[in-house]
């Protein structure tokens, strides 16, 4: 789906030295020349003493639990092939599986399965990619040049239809997932060491210089009736992995310039939406999925060190600035507040355009929505996903969010596995829906669960807990490779052994990320003061 991009460009200057964090760069003649002012990072200047990282309240287990049980319920046990969505349209998604099997160790480490029953799902898994049939035919396969369909027929494995593409980036969650499984599971047992020789055997066979057509960016995808995608990934996106993991490759990699070109296409996505300055994509799902498996705190790539922060901040900032939007509201959809909030891809009710507080509004089915300098949309759509899957970023915004939609929504909206996908308060028309239902009085809601969106809430609730994923995937020889020809440093990258401190006017935030609470409200407020600068995007 060709994606529609748009952004709103803001300036933010300041004098205000007291809160600079980001370095000027010198003249040479500095007594001649007026000092210019530059931008400012909102990061705190003073951080407050001790604070602590907010315990989860028992609604969080539950969550964690009944999403889990998604995934072990209704993967196909002889395949392991796992739902693009349920109940509805019975093909699996690849992305779906990569969550898979990143979730099955959160069950065994949580107790709700044994550890027998998470290796034997696991191996039946990877055993059923490696065996499926591959090639260039346009039915009947799998896959190609060691990538996968994005969806695949849940009995059969084969490639689900016509308009189903070879993608890059759901090839890119699935090894996610496959490499996880290679690092977690470090048994002696033949199972296990199956399960490491498999998950090597998959990640190797993937081509991803081929996936340059136009190098060296790497293409969203190919179809054997037409060809490449005429479309790379490019600007600030989940498509981070696609470019670490072909980075890391020990038998197919591309070389280093991919990176660096494709963060050359990051500077029109930087700046200030909603008091909050950082690398910009509206929907949250892009400033979440590659932090499910990779730990970004305190390790920067040349990008971010320009910058003065990491992308972990940055998702912070991209999850603050979207709860703003919410607050201010300005289409001024039904419930939307502080702590009901959360625009992603997700579904809706159906493509149409109706009559709202008289002006006409679209609605659509699924699609991305967002708050951001670009893609930006909203149709009055709230994903919980975007929120929970936020908490390692932001807890003390999520985690009453979560609550408080639970406690307002959770008669139509919390089931036997956990949140569904969205709901849409202002959604009031009685016409016919292309999915879900509507509830008297209180608008429309979704009747799937999303495979995706389930994954990333299950995981980062993990990640939260104890860095679960985080602290596996460090042991994986082929991400730190990644990540190392990448250009990052810092943080958990330091050898043993070594030091290597941040900069200077980057210690406080390094110090504030360990917190988990860095941004400072009176600069945020600072930020927002003219009223130009807050121009959310309007549909088109």
């Amino acid at each position: 789906m060709k994606k529609q991009r748009s952004f709103i460009r803001f300036s933010l200057m300041v004098m205000a030295a007291g809160v600079l964090l980001t370095a000027c760069k010198k003249t040479e003649e500095p007594k001649a020349v007026e000092k210019k002012p530059v931008k400012v990072i909102l990061v705190e200047a003073e951080l407050p003493p001790k604070l602590l990282k907010p315990e989860l309240p028992p609604l969080f287990e539950d969550i964690e639990r009944r999403t889990f049980q998604f995934f072990w319920d209704t993967t196909n046990e002889q395949n392991g092939m796992a739902v693009d969505r349920y109940p509805s349209r019975p093909f699996a998604s690849i992305a779906s599986v990569g969550f898979a099997l990143t979730v099955y160790p959160i069950g065994y480490e949580n107790g709700w399965i044994s550890r027998e029953q998470a290796v034997q799902r696991t191996l039946t898994t990877l055993r059923f990619l490696r065996d499926l049939p591959v090639g260039p035919q346009r039915t009947g396969r799998a896959g190609y040049k060691g990538f996968y369909y994005h969806f695949l027929d849940m009995q059969k494995g084969l490639r689900y239809d016509q308009w189903v593409e070879l993608s890059s980036v759901d090839t890119a969650l699935l090894m996610m997932g496959v490499l996880f499984a290679q690092s977690y599971y470090e048994g002696d047992t033949a199972d296990e060491k199956e399960i490491r020789q498999i998950a090597d055997t998959l990640y190797r066979r993937v081509d991803w210089p081929w996936m340059q057509q136009r190098k060296p960016l790497i293409s969203m995808g190919w179809y054997p009736e037409r060809g490449f995608i005429q479309h790379d990934w490019m600007g600030y996106n989940e498509g981070m992995m696609v470019y670490l993991l072909a980075l890391g490759s020990p038998t197919h990699p591309v070389e280093p310039d991919a990176w660096q070109e494709w963060t050359r296409t990051y500077n029109k996505d930087w700046g200030v939406y909603y008091g909050q300055e950082y690398l910009a994509f509206g929907p949250l799902f892009a400033h979440q999925y590659n932090h499910v498996w990779i730990d970004f705190r305190d390790i920067q790539d040349q990008y971010m060190r320009e910058h003065g922060i990491d992308y972990f901040l940055n998702s912070r900032r991209a999850t603050l600035a979207q709860r703003e939007y919410a607050i201010d509201n300005p289409m001024k959809w039904k419930e939307y507040g502080e702590n009901v909030w959360g625009l992603t891809a997700s579904d809706g009710p159906q493509n149409t355009t109706q009559d709202y507080r008289g002006e006409q509004r679209q609605f659509f089915h699924y699609r991305t929505r967002g708050a951001g300098l670009f893609e930006a949309f909203d149709d009055g759509t709230i994903a919980p996903t975007a929120a929970v899957s936020s908490i390692v970023f932001a807890p003390e915004v999520v985690i009453p969010a979560t609550q408080e939609m639970h406690k307002r929504f959770g008669d139509f909206l919390y089931s036997s596995y956990g949140f569904l996908d969205s709901f849409n308060p202002s959604f009031n028309y009685d016409i016919p829906l292309k999915t879900g239902r509507m509830i008297p009085n209180r608008g429309w809601v979704a009747s799937d669960y999303i495979g995706i969106d389930q994954g990333a809430i299950v995981t980062m609730i993990a990640n939260y807990r104890n860095e679960f994923v985080w602290n596996v995937m460090k042991k994986n020889k082929y991400i730190r490779t990644g990540l190392e020809r990448a250009g990052f440093t810092g943080g958990w990258l330091t050898p043993e052994g070594e030091t290597q401190p941040l900069p200077k006017k980057d210690e406080q935030a390094a110090n504030a990320r360990a917190l988990g609470i860095a941004e400072s409200r009176a600069a945020a407020a600072e930020a927002q003061s003219t009223p130009p600068q807050r121009q959310p995007q309007q549909p088109e």
